[in-house]
């Protein structure tokens, strides 16, 4: 599933080409994603100027002044920048048509969402619950030590809890844990101050790498200009079971936390 990375990547791709620009008309060529597409989007914003793209989570946001676009890619969606005549392909569900660019929206799975809110994005029922942003100021040791106070939990599976941190994904959490040293089968309440310290440094560290990267390419996710994220080739830990540590030489061990694959070197992560 395309993490805060990847969807960030995508943003940054998206915002500078469309932004400003008018949306000529929609193309629907499906009547639902996982959730009913929005049958009167022409009516709400053909001939209306796209404002911003924004993000909140694995969520984007197009603003369009009246209202908001709340775009999901689901487990293997991607939407790609190509030109307004290009005949779609399978599973080419949707298009936003900025004049002779096309926003294209491609999902095999139909995992994705595409709605439409009127209000405020933030008090939307997939919004309002989301929990901090790991990249914004607010995300600081002292925040993350009272946030995980009383939690038994272990520390991996907390992380990738989206009602307290959002976008850290499983292969960011592994990645990130690496860095830290920190074990990650550790009860997140256990942490200490000084670990915690250490991680949320660690996180941000992980996910801007993955940013600058194009994000991880994993399944089909590929960006808004078709190409694909080369993180992986940086992975310390993450589906690299039996191979050497590259600090310590120790094999990577692989074990299973909330039916997800956790890796972790056991020399250095305590």
């Amino acid at each position: 599933m395309p993490e805060l990375p990847e969807v960030e990547v995508t943003r940054r791709g998206i915002e500078p080409v469309l932004a400003g620009r008018r949306l000529t008309r929609t193309v629907l060529r499906t009547p639902a994603l996982r959730y009913p597409l929005p049958t009167d989007l022409d009516r709400r914003i053909a001939g209306r100027t796209l404002r911003g793209v924004g993000r909140r989570g694995k969520y984007l946001l197009l603003d369009f002044g009246n209202g908001h676009l709340l775009l999901h890619l689901g487990m293997s969606g991607s939407v790609r920048l190509v030109p307004a005549w290009r005949p779609a392909e399978k599973h080419d569900h949707v298009d936003l048509v900025f004049g002779t660019t096309a926003l294209r929206l491609h999902d095999p799975r139909r995992f994705g969402a595409l709605l439409w809110i009127d209000d405020d994005p933030a008090q939307h029922p997939l919004l309002a619950g989301l929990g901090i942003e790991p990249l914004a100021p607010a995300f600081t040791p002292q925040w993350l030590h009272a946030a995980l106070k009383g939690r038994k939990t272990a520390i991996k599976p907390a992380l990738m809890d989206a009602g307290l941190v959002v976008g850290i994904g499983n292969i960011y959490a592994s990645e990130s844990l690496f860095l830290a040293g920190i074990d990650p089968r550790r009860p997140a309440g256990g942490v200490s101050a000084q670990r915690l310290a250490r991680l949320v440094p660690a996180i941000r560290k992980t996910l801007r790498a993955a940013i600058a990267a194009g994000g991880s390419s994993l399944r089909d996710f590929s960006h808004s200009d078709g190409e694909l994220g080369y993180f992986q080739t940086r992975h310390r830990v993450y589906g690299r079971e039996g191979l050497p540590c590259a600090r310590c030489g120790s094999p990577i061990k692989a074990i299973r936390q909330g039916q997800r694959s956790t890796y972790f070197c056991p020399r250095c992560q305590r």
